[in-house]
């Protein structure tokens, strides 16, 4: 199975499960994802969307989460739903949501994203949007663009054959 992490309006389909940081050698993740939902009529089963988190607010307050739980005492609080996972600060205003999109919504994306979809599946679409520090990484994941230190990424589908990384010169596949 692959993951096609949908960020801003782009799409990068890999294999992996995890969004690390760092450099060549030496990847920490900061996104990853434990389980996904599956849509099924059996009432004994019990699947949601769970994920862990190592990352830092606009503030620099830490936000560290294992399996949907904090870790750290921070001012957040964390919503979740089946599938999706919402980190919010007090105010509500959010830090991060990480929703899996189901098949309808995933192939109502923008053609060129659900095109490669289709080409690629069985893929798991997971929508990522906030605004969040790793390490020495500004990530602004908006509705129509990915900005990782003020290198955008708009509008494109790209297909790797390792976990997708996030480095200061842009993005690895």
């Amino acid at each position: 199975m692959k993951y096609a992490f949908v960020i801003g309006s782009s799409a990068f389909i890999v294999p992996g499960k995890t969004i690390s940081s760092g450099t060549q050698g030496n990847w920490k993740y900061f996104l990853r994802i434990n389980a996904i939902y599956h849509d099924t009529s059996a009432p004994a089963e019990n699947t949601y969307l769970d994920v862990d988190l190592d990352i830092k607010d606009t503030d620099g307050t830490p936000v560290t989460i294992l399996s949907n739980k904090p870790i750290t005492g921070a001012p957040y609080t964390i919503k979740t739903d089946r599938d999706s996972v919402k980190v919010l600060r007090l105010d509500g205003t959010p830090i991060i949501h990480v929703h899996q999109l189901d098949d309808e919504s995933a192939m109502s994306l923008e053609h060129n994203i659900s095109a490669e979809l289709d080409v690629q599946a069985p893929v798991v679409v997971i929508r990522v949007t906030g605004e969040s520090f790793v390490d020495r990484l500004h990530i602004r994941a908006e509705n129509e663009k990915l900005l990782i230190n003020d290198n955008g990424y708009a509008s494109s589908a790209m297909v790797g054959h390792s976990d997708l990384k996030f480095t200061e010169a842009g993005v690895l596949l």
